[in-house]
C-alpha cells in the first residue's frame, strides 16, 4: 500500500482500484455505444416504416405474405422488419400497347393490321389486376388478337377499309367485357393501318388507276361530244340565220322588181317591154357580180342579144306554164 505523503488523511490508491475504475469507464462507454446503436437502429425502423405513395398511383401492402390493404397516395406507415411490405405499386395511368396481326379477309387475301389498344387498371379492381394476370399486356394482346381474326374474315378486303372503325368497335366490345373480370378498363381499340401483300396492294392501286384512267377518258369524250354538239348547233343555226337572209333577200328582190316592174307598166310599156328592161338590167347585174370576183367562171353568151335569147327563152317557159294551167283547168270543167 502506498500511502501519500503531502495530502494526510486521503483515500489510498492501490492497482486494484485503477483497473475497477478502468472497468467502469469501460461499461459506461459500452452501454453509450450501445444506446447510441439502438437509438440509430430505432430511429432507422421507424424512419423506414414511412413510405409515400404519388399521385395516380397505388400500393397493395402484404402482412406476414397476406394482402393487408390499398394504400392511395399520400404518406402512410407500415411495420417494418418484413411485417409489412409492399408488394407493388400499380399505376391507374392509361397505357398503350401497339400490336400486329396478320390475319385474313374473307376473300382469302392475307393483311397485317397495326392496331393500338388503350387500357388502366380499374380503381376499384386493383386486387383482381395484380393476383388474377402474371403478364397482362400478354393476355391483352392474346384476346385482341382472337377477336380481330374471328371479325376480321367477315369482310371482303376492300370492305375492310371502309368497316375500319365498325371492326375496332367489335373487337373493344369482346375484348373490354372479357378483361374486365381481371381488373382492367379498355379505353379504345384503333386499327391504325391495314397492309396488304406488295402484290395484291400493287394490283389494287393498278385497277384503281384504270378506273380513273376510265373516268378521265370518259370525261373527254364527253368533252368532245359537248364541242362537236355545240359546232353542229352554231353551224345549223348558222344556216337557218343564213337562209333567212337568203329568204329575205329574195323577198326583198320580189318586192322590188315587182314594184318595178307595175311602174315600168304603168308608164305604158307592154309586159314583154318591161320583162325585157327587167332581164337585161339583172344580167348586167349579174356580169358586175362575176367581174367583181375574179375566182369564178361562167360561160354567157358574149352579144348583146344574148340577154334577148335567155328573155325569149324564159318568156317562152312562162307562156308554156300559163298554157298548161289553162288546158288543165278546161279539162277539171269539162
Amino acid at each position: 500500500m502506498v500511502w501519500d505523503q503531502e495530502a494526510a488523511g486521503s483515500i489510498p490508491v492501490t492497482s486494484t482500484t485503477l483497473e475497477f475504475l478502468l472497468e467502469l469507464i469501460m461499461i459506461g462507454l459500452f452501454v453509450v455505444l450501445f444506446l447510441i446503436i439502438v437509438i440509430i437502429a430505432v430511429a432507422v425502423t421507424l424512419f423506414s416504416g414511412y413510405y409515400i405513395v404519388r399521385q395516380q398511383t397505388v400500393c397493395i401492402i402484404e402482412r406476414l405474405g397476406k394482402f393487408h390493404k390499398i394504400a392511395d397516395p399520400g404518406l402512410h406507415f407500415r411495420i417494418p422488419w418484413g411485417i409489412d411490405r409492399i408488394a407493388k405499386c400499380v399505376s391507374l395511368k392509361v397505357h398503350q400497347n401497339n400490336i400486329e396481326i396478320e390475319t385474313k379477309t374473307k376473300d382469302n387475301v392475307f393483311v397485317v393490321l397495326d392496331l393500338a389498344v388503350q387500357f388502366k387498371v380499374d380503381p376499384n379492381k386493383v386486387t383482381d389486376a395484380y393476383y388474377k394476370l402474371l403478364t397482362p399486356t400478354a393476355q391483352i394482346e392474346s384476346y385482341i388478337e382472337d377477336a380481330i381474326r374471328s371479325t376480321f374474315c367477315k369482310f371482303p378486303l376492300d370492305e375492310s377499309y371502309e368497316k375500319k372503325d365498325d371492326i375496332a368497335q367489335d373487337v373493344f366490345d369482346t375484348v373490354s367485357s372479357e378483361m374486365s373480370e381481371y381488373g382492367y378498363v379498355i379505353i379504345k381499340t384503333l386499327i391504325t393501318s391495314i397492309e396488304p401483300d406488295k402484290q395484291v396492294k400493287e394490283a389494287m392501286n393498278a385497277i384503281n388507276a384504270s378506273q380513273r384512267q376510265k373516268c378521265a377518258a370518259q370525261e373527254l369524250a364527253n368533252a368532245d361530244k359537248i364541242k362537236i354538239v355545240t359546232a353542229a348547233e352554231a353551224d345549223a343555226e348558222k344556216d337557218r340565220l343564213h337562209g333567212e337572209g337568203i329568204a329575205n333577200q329574195r323577198k326583198a328582190i320580189v318586192d322590188g322588181l315587182s314594184e318595178s316592174f307595175n311602174e315600168l307598166k304603168s308608164s305604158g310599156l307592154s309586159e314583154q317591154e318591161v320583162m325585157s328592161i327587167l332581164l337585161t338590167e339583172q344580167y348586167l347585174d349579174a356580169l358586175q357580180t362575176f367581174a367583181k370576183y375574179g375566182n369564178h367562171a361562167i360561160f354567157l353568151p358574149a352579144g348583146a342579144s344574148g340577154a334577148d335569147d335567155i328573155r325569149t327563152q324564159i318568156l317562152s317557159a312562162m307562156h308554156a306554164v300559163k298554157n298548161h294551167d289553162d288546158n288543165k283547168e278546161i279539162e277539171n270543167r269539162v
